[in-house]
C-alpha cells in the first residue's frame, strides 16, 4: 500500500518525463525517493540542499523563465520557514509554483516541534490567490497533483500527509463532496479527517461534505448543502477556514464550530492516533464536541 508520499515520487516523474516545461526542486528531503527520477531528468531536477529560502528562491526563478516547477520538502521547511521568499519570490513577482509538501501537524510526533506545521495553511491566508489542496488519500493526491501542475501558472499549494482515509473518493479539484445529507448541521471534513468524520456523526441528522480543496472555497455547495449551523474539521490549526465559512454565508444567520489542531503545544511523543486522540479529533472526540455543538430541539 503506498503513501501520498509514494504516489507523488511515481507522479512527478510521470510528470517530467512528459513536460519538458516541468521541473523539481527539492531540499534533500524526499532525494533518496526521487533519486531515480534525478538521474532521468538531471537537468530538470534540482537539490539544493538544506536551504529552505534557496528552494523557494530557485523554485521562483524557474517559474520566471516560463516553467512549471514542484517545490518539495516537509511543510515547516516548505512555507513556514521560507515564507518571506514564498511572498516576495512568488506573489511579489507574480509568478506561479506548486509547492507540495508532507509531515504536516501531527505525522511524525518524534520529531518535534521543528516538525509539525499546523499553521501552514493559515499562513498562506495571509497571500492572495493561492489555491491550496489537502487530499485525504493517495489517488485524491495524485488526482490534485496532475491538476494543479496543469493549472496554468497558479501558486497551488499541495498538502500530503501519512494521516489518511481508508479509501479514494472521486474528488473533482476545487470542488466539494456531498457524502451524507442532513437537517441539524452541515459537517465540513478536510482531507484526511473524513475517515473520523464519518464514525463520529454515524446516526446523526447532518450533513457532510468532503473538502480536499480549500482554497478557493465551495461556498456554493456550502450554501447548498442547507444547514447553515457548521462544523468545521480541518487537520490542521483549528478555525482556519473559519472565515470562509462566514463569508459564505454572511447573508444568513448560522454558527460555525472549528475543531482541529490547537494553538497550544502538544509537548509529548507519540503517534498519529495519539495525537489525534489528544486533539479531540479522533471519532470519540469529534462525536462528543459534534453532539454539543448540534441545536437543541
Amino acid at each position: 500500500m503506498d503513501t501520498m508520499r509514494d504516489r507523488f515520487a511515481t507522479v512527478a516523474g510521470e510528470l517530467l518525463d512528459q513536460d519538458p516545461r516541468t521541473a523539481l526542486v527539492l531540499a534533500d528531503i524526499g532525494a533518496t525517493a526521487l533519486a531515480g527520477v534525478a538521474a532521468a531528468h538531471p537537468d530538470r531536477v534540482l537539490n539544493v540542499g538544506i536551504r529552505e529560502q534557496l528552494l523557494i528562491g530557485v523554485t521562483a526563478g524557474l517559474a520566471l523563465t516560463g516553467m512549471r516547477p514542484i517545490a518539495h520538502t516537509f511543510a515547516s521547511f516548505l512555507v513556514e520557514r521560507p515564507f518571506e521568499q514564498i511572498k516576495l519570490d512568488l506573489n511579489h513577482q507574480g509568478v506561479g509554483a506548486v509547492l507540495v509538501s508532507a509531515m504536516g501537524s501531527y505525522d511524525w510526533p518524534a520529531g518535534g516541534r521543528t516538525h509539525m506545521a499546523s499553521g501552514d495553511v493559515a499562513l498562506l491566508d495571509t497571500l492572495p490567490d493561492w489555491t491550496v489542496h489537502v487530499p485525504g488519500h493517495p489517488d485524491e493526491a495524485e488526482t490534485l497533483l496532475r491538476h494543479a501542475v496543469a493549472d496554468g501558472d497558479r501558486n497551488v499549494y499541495l498538502r500530503l500527509s501519512a494521516h489518511r482515509n481508508s479509501e479514494a473518493r472521486p474528488v473533482v479539484p476545487g470542488r466539494f463532496l456531498t457524502l451524507r445529507q442532513g437537517a441539524a448541521a452541515t459537517v465540513v471534513a478536510v482531507g484526511p479527517m473524513l475517515d473520523a468524520v464519518l464514525a463520529a456523526t454515524e446516526g446523526l441528522d447532518v450533513t457532510v461534505l468532503y473538502a480536499t480543496s480549500v482554497r478557493p472555497f465551495d461556498a456554493a455547495a456550502l450554501r447548498a448543502a442547507g444547514p447553515t449551523d457548521v462544523v468545521l474539521v480541518e487537520p490542521y490549526l483549528a478555525g482556519t477556514s473559519g472565515g470562509e465559512v462566514n463569508r459564505a454565508l454572511a447573508d444568513l444567520p448560522h454558527r460555525v464550530l472549528g475543531l482541529g489542531v490547537p494553538r497550544e503545544e502538544h509537548r509529548h511523543y507519540g503517534t498519529i492516533e495519539e495525537h489525534l486522540a489528544a486533539y479531540g479529533l479522533d471519532a470519540p472526540g469529534l462525536r462528543a464536541r459534534i453532539v454539543s455543538f448540534l441545536p437543541r430541539g
